[in-house]
């Protein structure tokens, strides 16, 4: 990771090829859809940037349609449309959500990233792909000077950031609505926010909206 205007880099290049599989599948589809995004998909801050962020979202990877389409997290498929509802129902974000890169939606102490910076197969990053991606998670939580929280989606994106931060995941399971700490950081896991989920009734738009009343609840004691 190089600097760039004194902040370290969290990103992988838009060419990354640490993960020979993902970056193939990313071949394959910027020579189907040459005008999709078609690569790693960045951190989203708000626009104060990093040091204003104390909720950081993280989630499992791009989706093909979503993200990696549109280069912006949870954009353009439907895990977009409850945590950006949601989102704003709680005062983390500003404006209207539109499933574009171009709307009017605007994150408030809050930053979105996943685990996995790069589309999958099948929604589905091996164990590899995982471990050497959390790199980038790594750097990511650690430019965070003001980080208070954090809200994980499914359990591959919350042991990922356990390890991102050292902890041991027998210390710190996996459970929606669990609630854990580590070195000062709450981190509030939740089943992910994807239609099959919903669809199922594994997750409700109500025990979404749970999670993110103990984190804001936790963001205002601690302020």
């Amino acid at each position: 990771m190089s600097e760039r205007a004194g902040e370290p880099m969290t990103e992988p290049d838009h060419d990354c090829s640490l993960c020979p599989r993902l970056r193939s599948f990313i071949l394959e589809n910027r020579s189907l859809h040459p005008d999709w995004h078609n690569g790693p998909v960045r951190t989203w801050y708000p626009a104060e940037g990093p040091r204003a962020v104390r909720l950081l979202v993280v989630g499992l990877a791009p989706g093909l349609r979503g993200a990696n389409r549109t280069g912006r997290p949870f954009t353009g498929d439907y895990a977009g449309d409850l945590l950006y509802a949601t989102l704003g129902k709680f005062a983390l974000s500003t404006g209207q959500f539109e499933a574009r890169v171009d709307d009017s939606l605007r994150l408030q102490a809050t930053a979105i990233t996943n685990a996995v910076r790069c589309v999958p197969p099948g929604n589905k990053p091996v164990g590899a792909e995982i471990n050497t991606c959390r790199a980038f998670l790594s750097a990511t939580i650690a430019g965070l000077y003001r980080l208070d929280a954090i809200v994980t989606l499914g359990k591959i994106s919350h042991d990922s950031t356990v390890r991102a931060l050292g902890g041991r995941l027998s210390d710190h399971p996996f459970g929606h609505a669990a609630e854990t700490e580590i070195d000062g950081k709450r981190i509030i896991s939740s089943y992910h926010c994807s239609r099959y989920n919903t669809n199922t009734g594994r997750l409700t738009t109500a025990m979404f909206e749970a999670v993110f009343e103990t984190v804001t609840r936790h963001l205002a004691a601690v302020r």
